[in-house]
C-alpha cells in the first residue's frame, strides 16, 4: 500500500515561497465522503481524526528547474520555505511535491498564491464567523459536525456577498482578487471539508492556516478547542510576510477572536484598518465590547454585528467596498 501525500495551498511574496503538507500512512487519509448522510457522514468525519502520519519522510519539491529535498517533522507535517531568486507571477500557480515508496514516485499537485498588486488583505476565522458551528455549545457542535454533511452545513446569511465584495474591493480587473486567508483553530484534519464547503458556497479562494493535525478519537472530541496561540502566531506571520497590505480581520465572539485581534492591532496599529466581530449569542459580550473599544481608540474601524448586512453596510460606510 502506498503512503498518501496531502498538499495545502501555499503562498509567496517577492522574496520567498512557502508550501506545506502532510505525509500519511496508507488507508488513513483517503478522500472522505462528505456528501453521505448521517452514520456514513459521521464515520467519515471520525476517520479524518484517526489518521496515522509518517515522521521523517523524505519529501521533494520541484521549483524553478530544481528538486529541493526536506524531511517531514515528527507529526508527518512538512514545510518548504524557499528563497526566490527569480520573479514569479501573481495569482495562483501550481507546484509539485513528490515522495517515493519502494522506488515508485508519488507526485501531487498543489497551488500557491502571490497576491496581485494592491493594498488590501483579509484574514477571517471560520467557525461561527462564516460557518455555523455552535462552538459555544459542545454537544450541539459535535452533533452538527457528525450528522450534517457538507451540503447540509449552514453559513450565515449575507456572508457570501460580503466576502465576495471584499475579495474584489478596489479591483478594476475582474480577474484579480485581494489576498484572503482563513486562520482557524480547526485542525488540518478538516482541510478538505473546509475547501469543499467554501467552493460550494463560492467564498473567496484562500490560503488556510489551521491547527496541528490530530490523530486519535480523544483528539476529535476536543476539536477546535484549547490554546489559540497558534492563531495569533499565524496572523502575525501573515502581516509580517506581506507588510505592504492593509488588513481587515473578521471573527466572532464565541471564543477568543476579539482579544486576539486586540493584541494584533496593538502590535500593528498602522497595518490593520478594520475589525469585524460577529455576535453569536443573544447579546453583546461586555469583554468583547471593551476589546473593540480599545481597538477603536487606535483609529481602527470596528463593527460588532449580529447580521451580515450590518457588516456590509459598515464596509461601504468606511469605503472598503463601494
Amino acid at each position: 500500500m502506498k503512503p498518501i501525500l496531502k498538499l495545502y495551498r501555499g503562498y509567496a511574496n517577492e522574496q520567498e515561497l512557502i508550501v506545506f503538507g502532510h505525509v500519511f500512512k496508507p488507508n488513513t487519509a483517503n478522500d472522505y465522503e462528505f456528501e453521505k448522510r448521517r452514520f456514513k457522514n459521521a464515520r467519515s468525519i471520525i476517520r479524518m481524526f484517526m489518521v496515522s502520519t509518517i515522521p521523517n519522510a523524505d519529501v521533494y519539491l520541484e521549483h524553478n528547474g530544481q528538486v529541493i529535498h526536506t524531511k517531514a517533522l515528527a507529526d508527518g507535517y512538512f514545510k518548504f520555505c524557499i528563497p526566490l531568486k527569480h520573479e514569479i507571477g501573481h495569482g495562483w500557480t501550481d507546484y509539485y511535491v513528490s515522495i517515493y515508496h519502494n522506488g515508485e514516485e508519488i507526485r501531487e499537485k498543489g497551488s500557491y498564491i502571490r497576491p496581485f498588486k494592491g493594498d488590501l488583505g483579509f484574514i477571517s476565522d471560520i467557525d461561527d464567523t462564516f460557518l455555523v458551528s455552535h462552538t459555544r455549545n459542545f454537544f450541539k457542535k459535535l452533533y452538527i459536525l457528525l450528522w450534517k454533511n457538507v451540503n447540509d452545513r449552514r453559513l450565515f446569511e449575507g456572508v457570501v456577498p460580503h466576502y465576495q465584495a471584499l475579495s474584489t474591493a478596489g479591483r478594476n480587473n475582474k480577474e484579480e482578487r485581494n489576498a484572503f486567508f482563513y486562520v482557524s483553530s480547526s485542525e488540518w484534519n478538516l482541510y478538505s471539508f473546509i475547501v469543499k464547503f467554501t467552493k460550494i458556497h463560492e467564498l473567496p479562494r484562500a490560503v488556510m492556516l489551521l491547527k496541528d493535525i490530530k490523530t486519535s478519537l480523544a483528539d476529535f472530541l476536543v476539536t477546535g478547542r484549547g490554546n489559540h496561540n497558534h492563531k495569533f502566531d499565524k496572523i502575525k506571520h501573515i502581516l509580517e510576510f506581506y507588510p505592504h497590505l492593509k488588513y481587515t480581520l473578521l471573527g466572532d465572539d464565541s471564543q477568543h477572536d476579539p482579544y486576539l485581534y486586540e493584541n494584533i492591532c496593538k502590535i500593528f496599529p498602522q497595518t490593520v484598518i478594520a475589525v469585524y466581530i460577529r455576535q453569536t449569542g443573544h447579546s453583546k459580550k461586555p469583554k468583547a465590547v471593551t476589546a473593540l473599544q480599545n481597538i477603536e481608540s487606535l483609529n481602527i474601524a470596528v463593527c460588532y454585528f449580529k447580521e451580515s448586512n450590518e457588516a456590509i453596510e459598515h464596509s461601504r460606510k468606511i469605503g472598503i467596498v463601494s
